[in-house]
């Protein structure tokens, strides 16, 4: 009935989200409202981290892609249940170690590192720093000479896969801003140069193809691309380099018509192909990780608004004006996002109008779907778009001033604030 397993309808005909009532949390936190389901969150995680101790003997890590959502309570539910993290900032390291996080278990990403956020890696021990480029690793080896220090390094590489995604998500071809390209033989120099480095250690390699793929092939092809450097780096370098990060980027279902494969599919083929791969090319296999952050996140959350306005323009369409939009939920003006929407108040009945879901801000841009199937809403409904857990919150904004929502975690029916809502204090709290 709905996209997401945790999603159901209660005898009074509402929305309910882990056992929980999603009027009465519209009514008691207000509106909008980010809510994430933690026994979701939990489950998805462990479906992770059963199957790599399946396929893979335990000889890897799951580090959860903190970009998707983030938090101090997430970290520490992440954390909880034995897994990793990687993280693309300060802010996100920050926030890792706040929450009591073992540092060891971290990723540190990014295409363009300043050196105060290399410098803070160093400072709270990150487990492995993924170096995106030639400079960095300089500023890296010069940086941790400074300080005494020999972080582990891993290089990001593209292994020129088109993931048939969307094109500002695609990140594994080689026109893409991040990592070293294969093709051009980059990769194999930052791997010599790497190897000359004396306050650096090279553990890993890593790539990433892109985000919300459903098809396996392209992660199979991946796998057996970065083997072969691996081997080509063993056969001429004489080093064989121990550890092998294949990304994330496992699609969800957003809309009915999504049909995305088992994560447990994923990895019992790909890893089939490392097992195929190692004893072809005469390699150790290598520690495994895996990144992901939108397959945990996503299908845990959704966004509760408050139905404003109903404008119907007689044959051309029907709006529906929410108290949100664009500032906490970027993704359809940025990529054109599908969602599925219900009135929440009126879950049980049946979506019989096509409607376009208009934000709040000064844009006319401002939507979050259109032509969406939709029961009769009117002002006051609660509506709630679904499979909002991942690249809402983290992308939120304070466009127009608009004060960031709060986020709630239900476990089992009850609900907790592990984010406030902004207050129009904090929308000023940096202006002098």
């Amino acid at each position: 009935m709905f996209v997401s397993e945790n999603l159901s309808v209660n005898s009074q005909g509402n929305l309910t989200i882990g056992g929980a009532d999603t009027v009465e949390l519209a009514q008691q936190y207000g509106t909008p409202l980010y809510v994430m389901d933690e026994q979701l969150i939990r489950s998805n995680l462990r479906r992770f981290h059963e199957s790599m101790q399946k396929n893979y003997q335990g000889m890897g890590l799951v580090c959860y892609a903190s970009k998707a959502f983030s938090c101090l309570e997430m970290c520490r539910v992440v954390a909880s249940e034995g897994d990793g993290l990687d993280a693309v900032s300060i802010g996100e390291l920050y926030t890792a170690v706040k929450a009591g996080f073992p540092m060891e278990k971290v990723g540190f990403h990014g295409n363009n590192k300043t050196d105060e956020e290399l410098r803070y890696a160093l400072e709270v021990g990150v487990g492995h720093i993924i170096v995106d480029n030639l400079p960095e690793l300089e500023r890296l080896e010069r940086i941790a000479g400074e300080m005494k220090a020999c972080p582990h390094i891993m290089f990001r590489i593209k292994p020129g896969i088109d993931a048939h995604t969307h094109q500002f998500i695609m990140t594994g071809q080689i026109d893409s801003k991040f990592g070293f390209a294969l093709e051009t033989g980059e990769a194999f120099e930052a791997v010599k140069e790497a190897l000359s480095c004396q306050n650096v250690k090279l553990v890993g390699v890593h790539c990433h193809i892109g985000s919300q793929i459903f098809d396996i092939d392209p992660f199979e092809a991946a796998a057996k691309v970065m083997l072969e450097f691996i081997a080509k780096v063993k056969n001429e370098l004489g080093y064989e380099i121990p550890g092998l990060n294949l990304g994330g980027g496992f699609g969800i279902k957003y809309l009915e018509e999504h049909d995305p494969a088992p994560f447990e599919v994923y990895m019992e083929r790909v890893a089939a192909v490392v097992d195929e791969q190692c004893s072809k090319l005469g390699i150790e296999r290598p520690f495994i990780y895996i990144e992901p952050g939108r397959s945990i996140a996503a299908s845990a959350g959704i966004t509760l608004y408050t139905v404003g306005a109903r404008k119907e323009i007689p044959g051309i369409r029907t709006y529906i004006s929410v108290d949100g939009g664009m500032a906490d939920n970027p993704r359809y003006i940025l990529y054109q996002s599908e969602y599925e929407a219900v009135v929440a108040n009126k879950a049980s009945q049946e979506r019989n109008e096509k409607v376009t879901i208009a934000g709040k801000c000064c844009e006319s841009g401002d939507l979050i779907g259109e032509n969406m199937p939709l029961q009769h809403a009117e002002s006051g409904d609660i509506l709630a778009v679904l499979a909002t857990g991942a690249y809402n919150y983290s992308m939120s904004s304070n466009y127009n001033r608009l004060q960031k929502p709060a986020v709630v975690f239900v476990n089992e029916g009850k609900s907790r604030v592990v984010v406030k809502r902004q207050s129009l204090d904090d929308i000023i709290a940096n202006d002098v």
